[in-house]
């Protein structure tokens, strides 16, 4: 990869299809058959939580091959605070660029770019494996607990990252999801339904049906 071969930008409404395409391509057949991923970004960008600012796009010879966006949202602390924070994702890299470094390029250059407009702290769901390199931490470190979920189950997919050094001291508390990101099955099969038909597979390793 060279270093100079891509740019990072934001988003543009002349983006917005090759974007959702992007994100289509990136997550088909990942997480569940097909994916909702690009329904839930053309979604996100009318939502009040959506943050413009950070809708950034990773271009290469003209075409997007990487995206990340980020969401406000909040921690319902215990003490009966209201904390805000961000979320992230999803974040796309295009399937022929994925374990070449864009990725990681793509995650920091939204991080920096969210520290430096003052959020405090990035909370969301991903794999420590890869967010780890980028500073991340299991957010139970934090003391934050993902939102419906019971004390005993694995919570080792929800991350946390502090974009100002302490800002979660001394708060302990629940996550909330923003609402934006729950969708309804139909809606995402009539949206897919705009793109050229690609096959459902059912694979190993998928966590939904």
């Amino acid at each position: 990869m060279n270093k100079n071969d891509y740019i990072i930008r934001l988003e543009e409404k002349k983006d917005r299809r090759a974007v959702e395409n992007l994100i289509r391509e990136a997550f088909w057949n990942v997480y569940r058959p097909g994916c909702s991923e690009h329904y839930v970004m053309h979604v996100l960008r009318d939502d009040p939580a959506f943050i413009p600012e950070l809708n950034l796009v990773m271009e290469q010879n003209g075409t997007p091959i990487g995206q990340n966006m980020f969401m406000k949202t909040v921690i319902e602390a215990d003490d009966g605070r209201v904390i805000d924070i961000l979320t992230m994702g999803p974040i796309s890299i295009a399937p022929d660029r994925k374990r070449q470094g864009y990725g990681k390029i793509l995650l920091d250059a939204s991080l920096e770019k969210a520290a430096k407009m003052g959020f405090g702290a990035v909370l969301f769901e991903g794999n420590i494996d890869f967010y780890g390199k980028s500073g991340f931490d299991y957010a139970s470190r934090f003391g934050i607990r993902y939102h419906d979920l019971p004390e005993d189950a694995d919570a080792s997919f929800f991350l946390c990252k502090e974009l100002i050094a302490g800002y979660l001291n001394g708060v302990t508390g629940v996550y909330q999801t923003p609402q934006g990101y729950y969708v309804d099955d139909a809606d995402v099969e009539a949206f897919d339904r705009t793109f050229p038909p690609k096959q459902k597979l059912k694979l190993p390793g998928q966590i939904f049906d």
